[in-house]
């Protein structure tokens, strides 16, 4: 089975990653498993990962490639992840340039082993993606970054590591946000559609596979009224972040406003116009909680609450990662809402 899938780049070179179609050959007629059954897969980061495995229960095991500490996009497969893949049964992933390795892989499944299903979790939700804008400064500007690709297993968690990512386009040249995850009622879709895509390929197991599905949109559900709560309790409609913003889909769907000194990648430098720009809507809001990204570093966090009324910077996560600290903890996707972003934004916005 298939999924479809919209815009994938399929390079001149095939599979961007340093196992080609001649290193993957020994895997042909192995791919997947499929005599054998539906047993296990991979998908293309954490969040995917978690929610695979919720949907396939005990039925099938799925396998995160990126290591604790990195994020998925802007993030090099070594040379064996393609052989690796085409070996299971299925490979679970996000249809965006800034996942280019994962479109790549798809697509080389897609041409050489039938026997993988390929799961595409933006399907259908052409519609919901937000562009990314340009500018500096305001909410829904600071969307374009590499928040992957920080190894936080090599140097201090918090510094880049100066790792671009593939700034490609749809086809139709618009750039959009990737981190539609982020969103607990579009997550509750693309959670779908996993369940969906291995019912396809399992049919013997789809009832488990979407009654799964259902039972942790309950848990998003809660989620998402969380974030309504902090909506309508909120003490001001305006945060600071200080960092490049990947919480845009929260902001659409819930009103949230984030302010950020910062342009769409990390590889921007804030003036010191935005900066003290920044520090007088913190002064000026009574704003005493300034976010940061837990996967950047929380300097520009600390230097503004140390020149402003502000008392403290706490982090908040795009849920595209782990830390070594959460992986021990159990931490999946809705711990990292739960417990990191939800208190966050509550403090945030005033609205304890």
């Amino acid at each position: 089975m298939t999924h479809s899938r919209r815009s994938v780049l399929r390079r001149g070179a095939g599979l961007a990653v340093a196992g080609t179609a001649a290193s993957l050959a020994g895997c042909a007629g192995n791919g997947g498993g499929g005599s054998e059954g539906f047993e296990s897969g991979y998908a293309a980061f954490f969040t995917l990962n978690d929610w695979a495995n919720e949907v396939a229960g005990d039925n099938a095991s799925f396998e995160d490639p990126v290591d604790v500490g990195q994020l998925g996009h802007g993030w090099t497969p070594d040379g064996t992840l393609a052989a690796d893949v085409a070996a299971t049964d299925a490979f679970v992933y996000l249809d965006s340039p800034e996942f280019a390795w994962a479109q790549d892989l798809a697509a080389t499944l897609e041409s050489d082993y039938d026997t993988v299903a390929t799961v595409d979790v933006l399907d259908g939700l052409e519609g919901d993606l937000l562009e990314w804008n340009h500018s500096h400064g305001e909410s829904h500007d600071e969307e374009g970054h590499d928040e992957e690709g920080h190894d936080e297993e090599g140097h201090d968690e918090g510094d880049h590591d100066g790792e671009g990512h593939d700034e490609g386009d749809h086809d139709n040249g618009t750039r959009y946000d990737p981190h539609v995850w982020t969103d607990p009622v579009l997550a509750a879709e693309m959670v779908d559609t996993i369940a969906t895509g291995l019912g396809e390929a399992d049919p013997d197991n789809a009832e488990a596979y979407a009654a799964n599905a259902e039972a942790y949109a309950a848990d998003l559900d809660a989620i998402d009224d969380a974030f309504r709560s902090i909506a309508e309790d909120a003490a001001r409609d305006v945060a600071v972040l200080a960092g490049h913003n990947s919480f845009q889909y929260l902001e659409a769907r819930y009103g949230f406003r984030l302010r950020s000194p910062v342009g769409v990648s990390p590889q921007n430098e804030p003036t010191q116009s935005e900066i003290a720009d920044t520090i007088d809507l913190v002064d000026a809001e009574g704003i005493d909680v300034v976010l940061y990204d837990r996967f950047q570093s929380p300097r520009l966090a600390e230097s503004i609450v140390e020149n402003s009324g502000a008392a403290e910077a706490v982090p908040v996560t795009p849920a595209g990662g782990t830390t070594r600290e959460w992986n021990d903890a159990g931490y999946g996707y809705l711990e990292q809402m739960t417990e990191i972003n939800v208190p966050a934004f509550e403090r945030a916005f005033g609205a304890q």
